[in-house]
C-alpha cells in the first residue's frame, strides 16, 4: 500500500482555526482543499495561500453542494485519496436557553453536528472507507471545544452541539476501526478568533432577568478572545496531530489549562455551579 496521501480537506477555512490550519499544512508541504461559503472567499484565500490551496464552495448544511464537491474531489484526485478530513466549520451564538430563538438553536445543530456528519459521510470513501483504497487510510480530526465537556452559561446551544460532536466522534472512531481510519477529537479553549462574539447580540435580551449576567458574560468572552491561542499555534498543533503515528483520542488545547480545563472537570458539579453563580450573578434573588 502506498504512503498516506498528502491531500488534506478542511471545512470552514475562510477565517479562524480553519484558515490557520490550511496555512500550516501548506507550509509543511501538503495540498489543502478547503470549504468556503462564497466565491469571493474562495478567490481571496486562493490568492493568499497560493497554488497548494484549492477552494471548495459549499456550506456544510447544503447536502447537494457537499455531494458535488465530493464528486469533484474524487475526479480531481484521480483514484488517490485524502490523508485527512478536519471538520472545523462551526457557529457559536450566545443566549440564555429560555429566550434564545429556536431557529438559532437549530442553526448550531445543523452546522456543528449534522453538517459535520454530512461532510464526513460524503468524503469517507476518499479517506479509505471502501474496498481497494489505493493509499493508507486517512484520519479525521473533529474540532470540538473545551465546552464539549465543560458547560458554561449562555452558550447552551453551542455546548449541546459540541457535546454531541464528542459522543459522535467516539462512536465513529469505533466504527471506522474496520477501515483503519483514526478519529481524533480536538478541543480548543479560547482562541483569538471572533467566533464567540460573531452574531451574539445581547441587546435582544435586555428585557430579560438574564441581561446583567449576560453583560458580565460578554466581557468574559472579549477578555478570553484577547488572551486566547493564536490560529497559527492551533494550526501547527493540527499538523503535528496529523503526523503523530499514535495520536491520542482527545487533545485539550487550552490556555490557562489549570483554571479553564483541569479544575472545572475535577471540582464537583455543584461546586462549579456555586462558583459560576457567584461571579456571574446567576443565583436566586432574596425575597
Amino acid at each position: 500500500m502506498k504512503p498516506a496521501s498528502k491531500n488534506i480537506l478542511i471545512t470552514g477555512v475562510s477565517t479562524g482555526i480553519g484558515y490557520g490550519a490550511a496555512k500550516q499544512f501548506i507550509q509543511r508541504g501538503y495540498t489543502v482543499f478547503g470549504s468556503v461559503r462564497t466565491p469571493d472567499d474562495a478567490n481571496r484565500i486562493r490568492a493568499e495561500l497560493g497554488e497548494s490551496f484549492t477552494p471548495l464552495v459549499f456550506d456544510v448544511t447544503d447536502a447537494e453542494a457537499i455531494a458535488q464537491a465530493a464528486q469533484f474531489l474524487t475526479n480531481h484526485l484521480a483514484g488517490s485519496g485524502l490523508g485527512a478530513l478536519i471538520n472545523n466549520a462551526g457557529v457559536a451564538i450566545g443566549g440564555p436557553i429560555q429566550d434564545q430563538p429556536m431557529d438559532v438553536f437549530r442553526q448550531h445543530f445543523e452546522v456543528n453536528v449534522l453538517g459535520l456528519v454530512q461532510v464526513t459521510q460524503a468524503f469517507l470513501p476518499l479517506l479509505g472507507a471502501r474496498e481497494n483504497h489505493p493509499v493508507r487510510p486517512g484520519r479525521i480530526q473533529n474540532i470540538s471545544s473545551v465546552n464539549g465537556q465543560v458547560a458554561i452559561p449562555f452558550m447552551g446551544a453551542y455546548v449541546g452541539s459540541k457535546h454531541a460532536v464528542e459522543g459522535l466522534s467516539h462512536s465513529l472512531r469505533r466504527e471506522l476501526a474496520l477501515f483503519g481510519i483514526k478519529v481524533i477529537i480536538v478541543g480548543p479553549g479560547a482562541v483569538k478568533t471572533p467566533i464567540w462574539g460573531k452574531g451574539t447580540d445581547i441587546s435582544r435580551y435586555q428585557n430579560t432577568p438574564y441581561y446583567p449576567a449576560m453583560q458580565w458574560f460578554l466581557k468574559q468572552v472579549e477578555s478570553a478572545e484577547a488572551r486566547g491561542l493564536s490560529v497559527d499555534y492551533l494550526g501547527k498543533w493540527l499538523v503535528d496531530i496529523h503526523e503523530t503515528s499514535r495520536p491520542r483520542i482527545r487533545y485539550a488545547l487550552v490556555p490557562n489549562k489549570l483554571m479553564s480545563w483541569t479544575l472545572p472537570r475535577l471540582l464537583p458539579v455543584r461546586a462549579m455551579d456555586w462558583v459560576l453563580g457567584r461571579i456571574s450573578g446567576l443565583k436566586p434573588t432574596k425575597h
